[in-house]
């Protein structure tokens, strides 16, 4: 049995909060929800005069909150100039996801041989949050509560340099996993595939973990070409608004995805 360890926070670049988180990190979740929502769209500024007023904050934790949000990888900084909603392309997606699929396998099998009783609790606990809020909560509260279950394995995987890189990759993947997960209603079975993944690990049964979790997150790259190209078409029709304007090398490469063929895909989330 391992060291029992925090509950997970339900977004990346997490703390433990003894009180109120402390202000950079509010202001980036607030900004962090604005770009999943598309209120802040990939490739535009974020412009932190503005965003500071309309928060009511000083520019201070703003531009704090803006660097926490670069290094996740939601943000782009640019010198000189104001930051930029981060548009990754295709293969930095998939490139991420393989990473992080490999991490959250031997997350589950660290998990299975390092977590206390507690520790399992705690990622049932996590699991259980997102089951009772599957009818009431909002798509985007779902989601963090999916990604707060992940995120409690690899926590009680007892490997403290395991989580952190875990918690990276998962924040680069943010906002793709978050649409591929608006693609999909297959919240149902990703629901009962977490039971199995709990049940498994409680278990301490690698092999039936590592194949749940293969079911669980199959199909992602087949997903982020479905995120991509659906960008790709409505930078496309706001083109056509603009009178013609001839797309950007980036609109140009994900307006290609809309050519390949895309098999049935698995869960996202």
């Amino acid at each position: 049995m391992g060291k029992t360890a925090p509950d997970p926070d339900p977004t990346p670049n997490r703390r433990v909060p003894m009180s109120l988180p402390p202000l950079p990190d509010h202001i980036a979740a607030e900004l962090r929800r604005k770009i999943l929502r598309g209120d802040l769209r990939p490739g535009q500024s974020v412009k932190e005069r503005d965003h500071a007023a309309e928060m009511g904050v000083s520019r201070t934790p703003m531009r704090e909150a803006i660097r926490i949000l670069a290094k996740e990888g939601l943000i782009e900084l640019r010198p000189a100039r104001s930051p930029v909603v981060a548009r990754p392309d295709l293969r930095e997606l998939c490139d991420s996801a393989e990473v992080l699929i490999a991490l959250e396998r031997l997350s589950g099998e660290l998990a299975c041989r390092n977590a206390s009783d507690a520790g399992l609790a705690r990622i049932a606990s996590a699991a259980q949050r997102m089951e009772d809020g599957f009818a009431t909560a909002e798509r985007i509260d779902s989601f963090e509560m999916d990604m707060a279950f992940h995120m409690a394995i690899a926590v009680e995987s007892g490997n403290a340099a395991l989580a952190r890189t875990h918690r990276a990759y998962l924040a680069r993947l943010w906002r793709a996993r978050f649409l591929a997960s608006r693609l999909k209603e297959r919240r149902q079975l990703a629901l009962e595939q977490h039971g199995q993944m709990v049940a498994a690990l409680v278990a301490r049964d690698v092999g039936a973990f590592t194949a749940v979790l293969g079911d669980h997150l199959a199909g992602l790259p087949d997903y982020f070409r479905l995120v991509l190209a659906g960008e790709a078409a409505e930078a496309g029709a706001e083109t056509s608004k603009d009178g013609g304007r001839r797309p950007g090398k980036d609109e140009d490469e994900t307006a290609a995805l809309r050519g390949e063929g895309i098999g049935e895909a698995g869960t996202s989330g």
